[in-house]
């Protein structure tokens, strides 16, 4: 894949519309400072494209960036900083399902774990969402997998892969958006999925 355009085309706010775009969505998720912002710069081989933050949970907005003018990459608000308000979480956990629910457009979701834990109960829940309302498993990205050994990238993975209870064919890939290892892999697979031929819907 070669990035020839990036914008950041929508913001929305908690009580913004949630617009039909027409294109793929590639929808990503996971726990405040997970490394989502870091991941969107490298992605598109932009430096400080994507305002990352020492301030977890500082970023409360959905961010459609249009890639290419050929899909988006939708950065959900990230979950589980203490300080965000109940209310406010609620406000946004209400809206996220709406857009997870409703959207005709969502073509896979994404889910963010940091590769030198356990999956937090966050976490799972949300792995177990997204699987229960698209009804595909999430792909999973593994980051600041540079901040561990190599030798312990096959342990973590496997691990994460168990607390997660997810299947053998769920598609896991560590990646460090300091050497920007992994990040061909996802190239490829969103490639892959953009480029598969659309299964004809079954005639009732």
């Amino acid at each position: 894949m070669k990035i020839t355009s990036v914008e950041l085309e929508r913001v929305l706010g908690v009580k913004s519309e949630l617009p039909k775009t027409g294109k793929p969505e590639f929808v990503m998720a996971g726990r405040s400072n997970v490394g989502k912002s870091s991941f969107i710069n490298a992605f598109v081989n932009r430096k400080n494209f994507a305002r990352t933050s020492s301030t977890p949970g500082k970023t409360r907005t959905i961010n459609f960036y249009n890639i290419n003018e050929r899909f988006y990459l939708v950065d959900l608000p990230g979950y589980g900083y203490a300080s965000t308000g109940a209310v406010e979480q609620e406000k946004w956990g209400r809206m996220i399902n709406r857009y997870l629910e409703t959207s005709d457009d969502i073509e896979e979701v994404i889910l963010f774990v940091d590769i030198r834990h356990d999956p937090s109960k966050l976490d799972i829940q949300m792995f177990d969402y997204v699987t229960q309302v698209t009804g595909f498993e999430p792909i999973v990205i593994l980051t600041k997998m540079d901040k561990i050994n190599r030798s312990q990238i096959k342990k973590q993975t496997a691990a994460i892969r168990k607390a997660l209870h997810a299947t053998e064919n769920c598609t896991m890939i560590p990646f460090s958006s300091q050497s920007k290892q992994g990040l061909e892999s996802i190239y490829a697979i969103i490639d892959e999925i953009m480029d598969a031929p659309e299964t004809p819907e079954t005639q009732v």
